[in-house]
């Protein structure tokens, strides 16, 4: 069994975030950690690889230093690493990043299983896995809560509203995973040893398969920003001194000039 995990090196945003004059994000000014919910996806990879046996093959798109999340992914279990970057890939949308790595993909053979996070914390769209799945014509199930492999077949407990889906899917097939589908394991000494000593295989723009120049990168994006910014920070606010019965009365009138009540 290739199971093929989509993991994504985000901003960590505790540590706030920096932006390019196009508005794009400055990823190499800022700290970065894996995407919580393809970390998770990744701990169920590597859980189907423990039951049954399993190669993990681990992709990302980025910059070079995005090999970083590669390399912490093979130190937890995964077999294999490949970062796909490219100076004419950069500032790319969803559109742009899903064309992108579907690229990417049709360079590995046989896989039965390409899991996802359900969306990164940077962006928040949550449409690249399933556009990944239109791409390669494959059936997605999204929002996992638990996966288990029946034979040549998937199942998902997939999350709903306040209630839950359980879908069947025959392989190969596309999966989103939340962050709520496991609790990921650590990095292992002995796995960090071998990962940095892995080879990673890096993809450029010419190893793509079936991809138009024109849904590449910044260009090739139809979702355009307008304008971006660091969270706005809030004032001092206004600060008055009145006993209880002045400050009912304050406090009644603020809430009427703003049309509160």
């Amino acid at each position: 069994m290739k199971i093929v995990v989509c993991v994504k090196q985000v901003p960590d945003t505790k540590g706030g975030v920096k932006f390019k004059p196009d508005g794009t994000l400055d990823r190499a000014a800022m700290l970065t950690i894996m995407n919580p919910d393809d970390k998770a996806g990744l701990e169920a990879a590597l859980r189907i690889k423990d039951e049954m046996g399993a190669e993990v093959i681990v992709i990302t798109m980025g910059l070079p230093k995005a090999e970083e999340v590669l390399r912490e992914a093979m130190a937890m279990g995964a077999d294999k690493g490949i970062l796909v970057t490219d100076r004419v890939l950069g500032g790319a949308d969803t559109w742009a990043t899903s064309t992108t790595i579907a690229g990417a993909i049709r360079t590995i053979e046989d896989y039965d299983l390409i899991i996802t996070g359900r969306q990164a914390i940077d962006g928040d769209t949550a449409q690249v896995g399933p556009q990944i799945s239109e791409h390669l014509d494959l059936p997605v199930i999204s929002y996992a809560e638990d996966i288990k492999i029946e034979g040549d077949s998937v199942i998902v407990k997939r999350q709903y509203d306040d209630r839950y889906h359980m879908v069947k899917a025959q392989m190969p097939c596309v999966i989103t995973a939340l962050s709520e589908l496991n609790e990921p394991r650590y990095m292992t000494p002995g796995g960090i040893f071998d990962a940095y000593d892995a080879e990673i295989t890096v993809l450029n723009r010419k190893d793509l398969i079936g991809v138009d120049d024109a849904n590449i990168g910044l260009a090739g994006s139809p979702t355009q920003i307008a304008k971006a910014s660091d969270k706005v920070r809030k004032g001092a606010g206004e600060v008055v001194n009145l006993d209880p019965a002045e400050s009912v009365d304050y406090i009644m009138a603020k809430l009427k000039e703003k049309h509160v009540i």
